[in-house]
C-alpha cells in the first residue's frame, strides 16, 4: 500500500470479509498519520480509539451526529460513546475482525470533524 499524508481525502466502502487486515508495517505507517489515536486489542481484535474532549454534552452529541453522517456516506461505522464533556470513538472493520485502511481513513476524517467544532 502506498502511504498518503491525506488519509482524510480517501473515501471508503464496506470492507469485504475476504480482505486481509493491514500489515504490521502498514500499522506503523498509517498510525503515524493519526498520532492521537491509540491501538486497542479487545479479545484479539485490533481497534483504533480516541477520546475527544468537549465543552458539554451537546457538543459531544453534535460531533457524534457528524461522525454518523460520514459513517453512513462511507458505509463504515464506529462505536461511539457519548458522555458529558467527551466522546469516545472506536474504529475497526467488523467484517475482518481487525484493522483495514478504511479505519485509518475514518479516524482521519473524525479528526477533521473535531478540528472544525
Amino acid at each position: 500500500m502506498k502511504p498518503t499524508t491525506n488519509l482524510k481525502d480517501f473515501s471508503c466502502k464496506a470492507t469485504p470479509a475476504n480482505v486481509a487486515a493491514v500489515s504490521d508495517a502498514d500499522l506503523k505507517t498509517l498510525g503515524a498519520q493519526i498520532p492521537e489515536w491509540s491501538l486497542e486489542n479487545r479479545d484479539g481484535i485490533l481497534q483504533l480509539e480516541r477520546t475527544f474532549k468537549c465543552s458539554n454534552f451537546l457538543q459531544a452529541l453534535s460531533i457524534a451526529n457528524q461522525i454518523g453522517e460520514i459513517a453512513e456516506s462511507n458505509d463504515h461505522h464506529p462505536a461511539l460513546v457519548v458522555e458529558w464533556g467527551k466522546i469516545k470513538v472506536t474504529w475497526w472493520s467488523h467484517s475482518i475482525n481487525g484493522l483495514h485502511h478504511n479505519d485509518f481513513v475514518m479516524a482521519a476524517k473524525t479528526d477533521e470533524i473535531y478540528k472544525t467544532t
